[in-house]
Parts: C-alpha cells; sequence; structure tokens
C-alpha cells in the first residue's frame, strides 16, 4: 500500500497492442485501500484492459503502475507470481474445473500457499480446507462444496469462483465483467456478494461492467472510460444520464441496462440462484 493509502497507482500508464490500438492512454489514477469501484464504458473503452493491467495480465508500455507497493510495470516473472497471490480475479467465463468438487476448486486460491507435493497428492492442509469452507458459507453456497461443478447454474458457478478468490485471501479482488453471462436476478446477487464481501472485509475491490443501471446501484465510486481515456471519475449520484451519454458518446439504449435490475436488490444473501 502507498504511503497515503492507495493501494493502487497509475502515473501515465499506457498500453499499445502489438497492432497499434491504444488500450490505455496516459491514465492517472488511484484507488484507495478498500474502495468498491466500477468501471464502465463500450467495448474498445479501455475498461478490461484497465482491470488486466492491475495484475499484470495486460503489460504495461508506459508509465508507472504500483499495486500493493509492489510495481507492475516493468515486473519480472517471479515478481508478478507474488503479486498474484496477492489480488484475485473473477472472470466472465468461470474458470472452473467442471469435472471436479467445489471444494477443490475453491482450494484451488490455496495453490499460491501450497507445497507441490501437497497440491499434486491433493493434501491441503486443515486450515486451508476450513478457508475454503468459509469461504463457500460467504457465498451462501456452503451445501455445495462434494458438488461437481458442471452440475451447478451459471450464477452459482461465479459464486463459487469468487470463494476460490476468496480462499486465496488478496489484498485486491479484480472482476472482469463477472456478470455479462448471467441473468438479472443472478446478476444483481453477484454483485450483492461482491460489494458484500468488499464491505465486510475491506477488500480493495475494481468491477468492470457495461450494465449502467448495476454500476449506479453497487458502485462506492464509477470510472467512464472512452478512447482508452478517463472521461468520468465520481460517486453513483453524480453519474446521471447525461455523464453516461458522455462516456459512451451516444445515446443511452435499452441494452446498456439491464432488465429488471432492481428486481432483487434486496434479495437475503444467502439465496442461491
Amino acid at each position: 500500500m502507498g504511503e497515503d493509502g492507495s493501494v493502487i497507482r497509475f502515473v501515465k500508464v499506457s498500453v499499445r497492442y502489438p497492432n497499434g490500438t491504444i488500450g490505455l492512454d496516459e491514465i492517472d489514477l488511484e484507488i484507495p485501500d478498500g474502495q468498491f469501484v466500477v468501471v464502465v464504458g463500450l467495448s474498445g473503452a479501455g475498461k478490461s484492459t484497465l482491470v488486466r493491467s492491475i495484475n499484470g495480465l495486460v503489460t504495461p508500455t508506459g508509465g508507472e503502475l504500483e499495486v500493493s507497493g509492489q510495481r507492475v510495470d516493468g515486473a519480472k516473472k517471479s515478481a508478478l507470481r507474488r503479486l498474484r497471490s496477492k489480488v484475485g480475479m473473477v472472470f466472465q467465463s468461470f474458470n472452473l474445473v467442471t469435472r471436479t468438487s467445489v471444494l477443490n476448486n475453491v482450494l484451488v486460491g490455496r495453490l499460491h500457499a501450497t507445497p507441490t507435493w501437497r497440491a499434486l497428492l491433493g493434501w491441503y492442509r486443515k486450515a486451508d480446507v476450513e478457508l475454503a469452507f468459509q469461504a463457500l458459507e460467504r457465498v451462501g453456497i456452503v451445501e455445495k462444496a462434494y458438488t461437481r461443478a458442471s452440475q451447478l447454474s451459471g450464477g452459482q458457478q461465479q459464486r463459487v469462483a469468487i470463494a476460490r478468490v476468496l480462499a486465496q485471501q488478496p489484498e485486491v479482488i479484480l472482476a472482469d465483467e463477472p456478470v455479462a453471462s448471467l441473468d438479472p436476478p443472478t446478476a444483481n446477487l453477484v454483485m450483492r456478494d461482491l460489494r458484500r464481501i468488499n464491505r465486510d472485509l475491506g477488500i480493495t475491490t475494481v468491477v468492470n461492467l457495461h450494465f449502467l443501471d448495476l454500476a449506479r446501484t453497487y458502485a462506492q465510486r464509477i470510472i467512464g472510460m472512452r478512447g482508452g481515456k478517463i472521461v468520468f471519475d465520481g460517486p453513483p449520484e453524480d453519474a446521471d444520464d447525461a455523464v453516461f451519454a458522455e462516456i459512451y458518446g451516444r445515446s443511452l439504449t435499452a441494452e446498456d441496462l439491464l432488465p429488471d435490475a432492481g428486481a432483487v436488490a434486496d434479495a437475503a444473501p444467502g439465496a442461491t440462484a
């Protein structure tokens, strides 16, 4: 963490892809410890590049990027491995091993702290198994621990992916379009899980979303991106339709909103979808 309390710091960070496309254009950004940030923008605006640069999945080609006191730009593979042990990632496609149990999938989050021989034999320490169960309890699906991941719904699989990240005991959680493939009620449940984890555990959370109403409902801070630049940075109450139209460069359409987005915003956290 930086001396000023920021856990993520971009200083003139640029990303230029080999084909010449600019993903980030000299971004300056600081995210304090414990904040819940939602990044919005059209496809190609740079929001996924921003999120994925934080754990080195996308390599900055200019500027300085620091996460939890560690430089990301120019970092060697060993340094990136250490960084990724502190930065959990939730993907749109869940990235579970569907042929094995939910519990085994969550225990993947402990691999960074597990000797190779234990991981190969599946002999996880009792404390690690307890962490995995606690993570499943936090997302409300502990009863699925011994179920094959392939037997779960999409929403349940995404919540297993969140539990896997929690078992990692990260300082930062990144979520790249975590609800894009989910129906509206389930999308709200997943966002509610992420927000509650952020509030209860104080884990800095950065979520990349397309749906504007979800951003308004769950974000503590919204960052709007367009053409690789930040064009809005502020609280959700300041992000009215005119602001979003500026971020998107056009009038809003039905595709920018999640149908029935507020239907389950106050649903019980233990509900399973």
